[in-house]
């Protein structure tokens, strides 16, 4: 798997960049393909804090619906749909989200609701 943007380097590349401890920090970083920043910061780390290991990632984004939680919890036990609730957002609160942060909204408070059943039938089920 590749290195994404956001995603921590693996603890082996880590171990490997930590080992080369001698090293100068140019040839560290050219010869495992990591910046020379990453090189300093990884062993000033180590140095000051003892850890070798990735520090989990927090987002540190406030939910944009906080202030509305309890709102939201309380209209999404009943049969409102996606579209009912962001409405009901903007209306009364002034926030506009989109679709897809509602559902996330809605999935971190461990809600879920009911598909509407304007879908056609299966035709692979018998008749």
């Amino acid at each position: 798997m590749a290195w994404r943007r956001g995603q921590a380097y693996g603890q082996d590349l880590r171990d490997r960049v930590l080992a080369a401890d001698g090293e100068p920090i140019g040839e560290v970083a050219e010869r495992l393909s990591v910046s020379p920043s990453y090189v300093v910061k990884l062993r000033a780390r180590l140095r000051e804090t003892g850890e070798r290991e990735a520090r989990p990632q927090r987002n540190q984004v406030p939910l944009r619906l906080a202030p509305m939680l309890s709102a939201l919890r309380t209209r999404a036990t009943s049969d409102a749909t996606v579209a009912e609730l962001r409405a009901r957002s903007e209306a009364e609160h002034g926030a506009r989200v989109s679709h897809q942060v509602m559902w996330k909204v809605l999935t971190r408070l461990g809600l879920t609701l009911k598909i509407g059943g304007s879908a056609l039938p299966s035709r692979t089920a018998p008749t």
